[in-house]
C-alpha cells in the first residue's frame, strides 16, 4: 500500500516513469497540448453526481484519476478538494498535466495494470474520457481491487450530443470521412460488464453546452485519435469541409457545442473486490 506521503507530493522522475507501451491511447501524444488547449470539460453537475451517488463528497476523498491525459479531470476534482493521484502512460499527454498541475502525485502506467497493492484503499477511482482505451475486462476488476470497500468506480464520457441536429449531422459526416472514426457508444457498454461482476450500476445523463471559436471546435476534433492517427496532411481537408459545413449553421463563427456526459458509476461492496473473469 502507498504510504499516504506519496499522495500528498509528486513523486521522483525515476519513480513515476514506465517504458512507454505501444497502445492506441498512445496516438493523444502528438496532439497533446493541443488536446489540453481545447478539448472540453465537465460541469459541476457531473461532480454532484458523482459525490450523490458515491455517497460522499468529494473533498477529502483519496481519487485514483485514471488515464488523466492532460488532466483536464484532475484539476476538476482537486478544485474539489479531492486529493486525486493521476495515473497516464503517455509521455505528452503527462507532461502537459505535470505543466498545468505539478503539485498532483503522476504515474506512469496503464489503466489496466494499476501499480498499487491490493490495500490502497481509494475512496474513487474514476476513468473520464479513458475506459474505452484499457483491457475493459481487466480495468474495472483493477479498479475494484484498489478501492477501499464501500468505494466507487465512476466512468463517465463527455460525447455529442446526438439530440442536437447540427452535432448529428457532423457525427454523420464524420463516420463517412474517417474509417477509424467512432460513435461515443462505449459509454453504453459499461453497465453490462459492471453488472456481470455482480454489481449494479447506477446511470445518470447530463446535458450541457460550451460556446467556443470555430478555430477551437475544429482543434478540439482534430484532437480526436482519428484525427491524430492520419496526421495533419490527412486530417487537413476534414477540417477544412468542417469549418464551411459549421459557418453555414455558426455564421459568427462561435460553435454552441452541446455534449451529453454519460456517467456510470457502482460502489464496491463491503468484502474482497470482485474478480473478472
Amino acid at each position: 500500500m502507498p504510504s499516504s506521503s506519496s499522495h500528498r507530493r509528486p513523486m521522483t522522475s525515476e519513480a513515476r516513469r514506465a517504458p512507454d507501451p505501444v497502445t492506441p491511447a498512445r496516438s493523444f501524444d502528438a496532439v497533446a497540448a493541443q488536446y489540453a488547449a481545447a478539448r472540453p470539460g465537465y460541469p459541476p453537475e457531473l461532480f454532484d453526481a458523482v459525490e450523490e451517488l458515491s455517497g460522499r463528497p468529494l473533498s477529502g476523498a483519496r481519487v485514483l484519476d485514471v488515464g488523466a491525459g492532460t488532466g483536464i479531470s484532475t484539476g476538476l476534482l482537486a478544485a474539489r478538494g479531492a486529493r486525486v493521484v493521476a495515473v497516464e502512460p503517455g509521455a505528452g499527454m503527462a507532461a502537459e498535466l505535470r505543466a498545468a498541475h505539478p503539485g498532483v502525485p503522476l504515474v506512469r502506467a496503464l489503466g489496466d495494470a494499476l501499480p498499487f497493492s491490493g490495500g490502497a484503499g481509494f475512496d474513487l477511482v474514476c476513468y473520464a474520457q479513458s475506459w474505452h482505451w484499457t483491457d475493459r475486462t481487466r480495468s474495472v476488476p483493477e479498479a475494484l481491487r484498489v478501492l477501499r470497500p464501500g468505494g466507487a468506480l465512476a466512468l463517465w464520457w463527455n460525447v455529442p450530443d446526438p439530440d442536437v441536429p447540427w452535432a448529428a449531422e457532423q457525427e454523420d459526416r464524420l463516420v463517412r470521412r474517417l474509417p477509424g472514426y467512432h460513435r461515443h457508444d462505449v459509454a453504453h457498454q459499461a453497465p453490462d460488464l459492471i453488472r456481470r461482476l455482480g454489481l449494479r450500476p447506477a446511470l445518470r445523463t447530463l446535458h450541457w453546452t460550451r460556446r467556443i471559436p470555430v478555430e477551437t471546435h475544429l482543434a478540439m476534433l482534430g484532437s480526436r485519435s482519428c484525427f491524430a492517427t492520419i496526421g495533419p496532411a490527412a486530417s487537413a481537408p476534414v477540417l477544412e469541409d468542417e469549418r464551411a459545413a459549421l459557418l453555414e449553421v455558426f455564421p459568427d463563427g462561435i460553435v454552441e457545442e452541446a455534449y451529453a456526459v454519460h456517467l456510470t458509476l457502482a460502489r464496491r461492496p463491503s468484502g474482497p473486490a470482485p474478480h473478472g473473469g
